[in-house]
């Protein structure tokens, strides 16, 4: 694989109050959605242990044609955008590639 093409993503999110519970649970399907995705290679959340509202999903897909289809999945849609990004006080994503 040519570590060139792919796509590293690091989504920090800050969950409103009181709602990490439903957040971590949504994460939890979306994971399992994306990694049998064949194009997601990695896919990983992190809490912070600074600020525990916050938290960093790591993924990693073969190429940008592979990031599309994971946002133009169905479970995306469902999980991120109907449910997660309500639940959200602040969201910032930066897409990576190696060089």
């Amino acid at each position: 694989m040519d570590t060139a093409t792919t796509i590293t993503v690091l989504a920090q999110w800050r969950v409103r109050e009181g709602r990490l519970d439903d957040v971590l649970a949504h994460v939890a399907g979306l994971r399992t959605a994306s990694l049998a995705e064949p194009g997601c290679l990695h896919y990983a959340a992190f809490r912070s242990l600074d600020a525990a509202d916050t938290l960093l999903l790591v993924e990693r897909y073969r190429d940008a044609d592979a990031l599309d289809a994971h946002r133009q999945s169905a479970h995306y849609r469902a999980l991120v955008v109907e449910r997660i990004l309500p639940l959200l006080a602040d969201r910032q994503v930066e897409l990576l590639q190696a060089r």
